[in-house]
């Protein structure tokens, strides 16, 4: 008979009798108790969501702009006085072996220009044979630009993006090549692989690899589900409310997976322990929540501070990606504190059902005392760190900062066209374009003036300034608008949108050249276009990331002094978590570099970091780290106040989160690394940090360097002043696994898997 069956289900010592458990656990035990109505309190909850978004849901929209910059300042006064010149464009690019002048190849443009402009929100395509620089110097290459009736490219419905697609595939023949370029084309071409789906099956397999059961792997998957299903219901009514790009909900859901799939995975492997020790799944569900359950807070909570760090950026964009991601996350620990339990009323007694032929279980050993014994093989790896912990420790950094190594040389930017996969249609436009034109073409500026008492003429003496000045290989006669106040002259460098030289051509523009030629004209000129915005976004970011870094590393800091105890602990965390992400943007550097690392993902170019990225992987990955930091060391602690040996606690901590991270961490992974098939380049090169980053940080940092240092440091891993301590609020995030283990006295034995119920 099992010790399911046989052993007490209360307390057996006056201390633990005179307990009480602590909030989580009495949510568990209602939620446990009224398990129907908790499940239909979720499935309502969902209704209403879904009825929110329906009758206030919003639409996506983001600002990359740096505020109150040059190029923001030229794009507001585009939208407001020239909208014909603030709409989205679409470049259609041809490329004719024997020229224009056969008018058998002019028939071919002009049927395929009228084709393209009878699709849905074409507003206009301007005659290439009528535009002055339209056509190649040798000839052979022509551009036309195709106006869209919507100024945002996420606002261009993706079939009439595909539409225009096969209408270019269509014309193509031998001897007349034509591509089209333009973010709406970029999306177009983007029929992404479904990443969610992808890491929810990963998940699924790791999960069954790791309990051997389909009722045990399943309970993650059904929380993460079930909150990632609110969530992302709610999300329709929070971007009502608040500017978001559209892909803060891939980062919303893959965090969701993760982080819901990794804390009831916490959750039900320490369910499982309770039940070997002896405990029957009521008593053992409210055991796991007041123990487990806080843990889960707190790294959850870690993580909510880290996205709101991205606040410290000032960048609207940001701030909607935080506010969506945090949303997912609040709602998914919710879901694990109140529907896991109600699950577990449900399943608990089943946790084993449906085992897989994984081979011979090893056995649960409850120990003297009660406390369920580590496995044999990570106890082993345990005592090797021991062993050699100076060597562990040296080793770790070392390894660490090697991968850093690369991000010394990174460049900042944004990637264009001319990074994406060479048979997409609009890396082929890229190149086409800089053959025929120069690679200037590829990244046009946009100077935007006011003109005084409108003069139309004013603006061309600025032209001819503009046209005059070093790094400038062409500039189109002035636009002016209908009311006469606003010109765009639209200006083509010699050099490519990422070439230095271009950055430095936009600062000579701003600095010299338009400040002589507007003086004493009353004149006011700004330099903007999608280089000049990417310039100044970058400049924009870059210092405002210390803000960011020191906000949420001391805020983090202080949620670890106030959950451990320990001075040691939270220094140590910091530092660990900072060199985890050092290492991790040294990947990301060495992958854009676009040798053979880049190639591994599809990355064949040497490609630009844009400067949120760093900013994004940073808010998310120090959040992730934490996590794992809480899950080992709240093991650790509860070892070391029940046993207050330090080498123990080590030992037992590291032995029994091993599995528990080793395979949070390989979900985490599998989910972040399915952003790496996607056509999007910024995207990918997420999935590729994020990935690396929590391989890294599971494996050096988590089961080597941590437990080594915290050898090292012996005793004064628990140390904190005496005024400290009594300051400090108490959060006991072991929670008081006393209350549940049977009596100290009990001699050790084996304990069966939980037989279920007949």
């Amino acid at each position: 008979m099992s010790p399911a069956t046989t052993a007490p289900t209360r307390p057996q010592t006056p201390a633990a009798e005179a307990a009480r458990p602590g909030i989580l656990g009495r949510i568990a035990d209602v939620t446990y108790r009224r398990r129907g109505r908790t499940v239909l309190a979720w499935v309502a909850v969902l209704l209403i969501a879904v009825g929110l978004s329906a009758a206030f849901g919003g639409d996506f929209k983001a600002d990359y702009s740096a505020p109150g910059s040059d190029s923001s300042e030229a794009q507001d006064l585009l939208e407001s006085r020239f909208p014909s010149q603030s709409g989205d464009t679409v470049d259609i690019v041809v490329k004719a072996d024997g020229g224009f002048t056969d008018p058998a190849t002019q028939a071919d443009v002009r049927a395929l220009l009228d084709k393209l402009g009878n699709v849905d929100h074409v507003a206009s395509v301007e005659d290439p044979f009528q535009t002055p620089g339209a056509v190649s110097p040798d000839g052979t290459t022509l551009v036309a630009t195709a106006r869209l009736d919507v100024t945002n490219p996420v606002d261009m419905p993706v079939p009439d993006s595909e539409k225009m697609i096969t209408i270019a595939e269509d014309a193509d023949h031998a001897g007349f090549d034509v591509a089209l370029g333009g973010q709406s084309i970029t999306q177009g071409e983007a029929a992404e692989i479904g990443s969610e789906m992808l890491g929810l099956i990963a998940a699924a397999i790791i999960l069954l690899l790791m309990f051997g059961s389909v009722v045990a792997a399943g309970l993650p998957l059904m929380v993460a589900i079930a909150g990632l299903a609110v969530s992302s219901t709610l999300t329709g009514v929070l971007i009502a409310l608040i500017a978001a790009p559209d892909w803060s909900t891939s980062l919303a859901t893959m965090m969701g997976i993760g982080i819901g799939v990794d804390y009831t995975l916490l959750m039900v492997t320490r369910f499982r322990e309770w039940r070997a020790a002896g405990l029957d799944p009521h008593r053992a569900t409210v055991a796991t929540l007041d123990t487990a359950g806080r843990s889960v807070l707190v790294a959850g909570t870690t993580v909510v501070i880290s996205m709101l760090g991205l606040f410290a950026m000032g960048l609207s964009f940001m701030r909607g990606a935080a506010l969506v991601t945090i949303l997912a996350v609040l709602v998914v620990m919710a879901a694990s504190v109140t529907l896991f339990p109600a699950l577990l009323g449900y399943l608990g007694k089943h946790v084993d059902r449906w085992r897989l032929p994984l081979g011979k279980r090893a056995e649960t050993v409850v120990a003297v005392g009660g406390h369920v014994e580590p496995s044999r093989g990570w106890m082993a790896w345990s005592k090797l760190i021991d062993r050699h912990s100076w060597i562990a420790a040296l080793a770790g950094v070392a390894a660490l900062l090697a991968l850093a190594s690369p991000y010394l040389g990174v460049r900042y930017g944004f990637p264009d066209a001319g990074n994406n996969a060479e048979h997409t249609q609009t890396r082929r436009a890229y190149d086409m374009l800089a053959e025929g034109f120069g690679p200037g073409m590829n990244g046009p500026l946009l100077v935007v003036a006011e003109l005084p008492g409108d003069d139309p003429a004013a603006a061309q003496p600025i032209a001819d300034a503009i046209g005059a000045t070093d790094g400038v290989a062409q500039v189109a006669p002035p636009t002016v608008n209908q009311a006469g106040d606003t010109a765009v002259i639209t200006v083509f460098p010699t050099t490519g949108p990422q070439d230095p030289a271009t950055e430095d051509l936009v600062q000579q523009l701003r600095d010299t050249t338009l400040p002589d030629a507007v003086s004493g004209t009353g004149i006011e000129a700004h330099v903007g276009g999608v280089t000049a915005i990417s310039i100044d976004s970058t400049e924009n970011i870059a210092k405002r990331i210390p803000l960011l870094i020191g906000g949420v590393v001391l805020l983090s800091m202080l949620l670890l002094l106030i959950s451990f105890r320990s001075i040691a602990v939270a220094l140590k965390a910091a530092a660990m978590n900072l060199l985890s992400v050092a290492a991790a943007y040294g990947v990301v550097a060495l992958v854009l570099q676009g040798g053979w690392a880049g190639h591994l993902v599809g990355i064949d170019t040497e490609t630009p970091l844009p400067a949120f990225v760093p900013v994004l992987m940073f808010a998310v990955l120090f959040g992730l780290s934490m996590d794992y930091e809480v899950f080992l060391v709240s093991r650790m602690r509860e070892a070391w106040l029940r046993t207050r040996d330090n080498e123990r606690a080590v030992l037992e901590g590291l032995a029994s989160t091993g599995r528990v991270i080793t395979a949070a961490a390989a979900i985490m992974v599998a989910v972040f690394a399915a952003f790496i098939p996607s056509h999007d380049v910024v995207l990918k090169v997420i999935g590729v940090g994020m990935a690396s980053a929590i391989f890294i940080d599971a494996t050096l940092v988590r089961l080597l360097l941590v437990p080594a240092v915290m050898h090292l440091l012996g005793r004064s891993n628990w140390w904190l002043p005496a005024w400290l301590d009594r300051r400090l609020p108490q959060l006991h995030i072991e929670g008081h696994p006393e209350m549940y283990l049977p009596r100290p006295d009990a001699p050790a034995q084996p304990a069966a898997e939980p037989q279920p119920a007949t």
